[in-house]
């Protein structure tokens, strides 16, 4: 693997040279009032990036996976019922969590490569009367399928219940690169973290808690410490944690966050479809699919490409690692062996993505796929030549 070469891997993604720069520091006292000076507003930097008012920003050092172990035991008790649809690797994992945490989850089985299912949940959380469902759980964008999901229509599904669940939304993959509306949406916990749209290292996990789950907080029983976030905001008072933080990576999500407001986050999210959009014209120049099942649920961060049958499309990461030094993702899960992935989110150009799509077409072409050289590549050109920043701006 060279590193020259960007990456073009779901995350981590490639880091930009600014905030290489904001995480190598000095040491500080990190129970001081400049501790205060990089936590507070790397805090209200996140608040903004979720696009809330009120969101009560909780960072641990940790990943996306401890968000979620941060959502569910500060808010529920053992043996309390949760809703998710299994849709990918991604859900899977947070379900799998639920159940090591002795939490009775209902489960919508949902084909991989297919969007949550929010006709399904309304129709179950209508049927919960007594309103036994506690939590609803939904991943925004399925890291391993390359699937987004409308989380709207899920809010509009437990609204038209009138069912008082709380919801839960794995952000992982889309918050800071995909528009995310947590006060609109009725966004109850958003989780992330450090290494996708924020463009950093990974090391931090990320929390956005609403008034209504910070007071499920009072009556949850499951045991946290590490993840306490009461014991945190007693922290956060006196500018410091109940233990040591990452001040470092802190510092750089704090840049991060400049970065991407003064980018706009409207121009941020305009970019990823742009990138995303040049991928998609490859991957039909290619005569391949994506595993998302319509065009109503495709990714603006990454993209799994289906081979053809009988094709190990691992073959294909492997070869591009080894043979050109870069990375893409391989299938996980159901799709293993079936898609590789192309991630195309955080610190990433129209003209670094052409890169990624040609290495693509090499190694496909080197393990015998009946692919043109150039197709995709061309493809891609049309498309980031005629969308592109400086067609924006004309159109604008």
């Amino acid at each position: 693997m060279s590193f020259q070469n960007p990456v073009f891997i779901p995350g981590p993604t490639n880091i930009p040279e600014n905030l290489r720069k904001a995480c190598d520091m000095p040491t500080i006292d990190h129970r001081s009032p400049l501790f205060g000076q990089i936590l507070h507003p790397a805090r209200e930097g996140v608040r903004k990036v979720l696009k809330s008012d009120s969101a009560e920003i909780f960072i641990f050092p940790s990943t996306g996976t401890g968000g979620w172990e941060t959502a569910l035991t500060n808010t529920l008790s053992a043996g309390d019922k949760v809703l998710s649809a299994r849709n990918g690797m991604f859900s899977h994992r947070w379900i799998d969590m639920c159940q090591r945490h002795g939490l009775d989850v209902q489960i919508v089985e949902t084909p991989w490569g297919e969007g949550l299912p929010a006709d399904r949940y309304e129709e179950i959380l209508t049927a919960d009367k007594s309103h036994q469902i506690k939590v609803v759980l939904a991943t925004h964008n399925e890291t391993a399928t390359g699937v987004k999901s409308d989380i709207a229509a899920v809010r509009r599904a437990l609204d038209a219940a009138g069912h008082p669940a709380l919801l839960f939304v794995d952000g992982v993959s889309s918050i800071g690169s995909m528009d995310f509306r947590f006060d609109e949406w009725g966004v109850d916990v958003a989780v992330t973290g450090s290494q996708k749209g924020f463009m950093l290292s990974a090391g931090l996990g990320i929390v956005g808690f609403s008034a209504k789950a910070m007071a499920a907080t009072k009556t949850g029983t499951l045991p946290r410490t590490f993840f306490d976030v009461h014991d945190m905001a007693k922290g956060y008072a006196n500018n410091a944690y109940p233990y040591t933080p990452a001040v470092g990576l802190l510092n750089g999500l704090n840049v991060a966050c400049g970065m991407l407001l003064t980018e706009g986050l409207e121009n941020v999210f305009a970019r990823h479809n742009r990138i995303a959009s040049g991928v998609r014209a490859a991957v039909a120049a290619w005569g391949l699919e994506l595993c998302a099942a319509n065009p109503s649920v495709w990714s603006d961060t990454v993209s799994a490409i289906r081979t053809p049958d009988g094709f190990n499309a691992t073959d294909i990461v492997t070869h591009a690692a080894k043979k050109y030094g870069v990375a893409f993702g391989v299938g996980l899960g159901e799709v293993a062996g079936k898609v590789f992935r192309i991630g195309h989110l955080g610190s990433l150009t129209d003209v670094m993505m052409l890169s990624g799509i040609a290495t693509a077409e090499m190694c496909m072409a080197d393990l015998g796929l009946d692919i043109t050289l150039g197709s995709g590549v061309a493809a891609a050109q049309d498309y980031y030549r005629n969308h592109g920043i400086a067609a924006q701006k004309d159109a604008a």
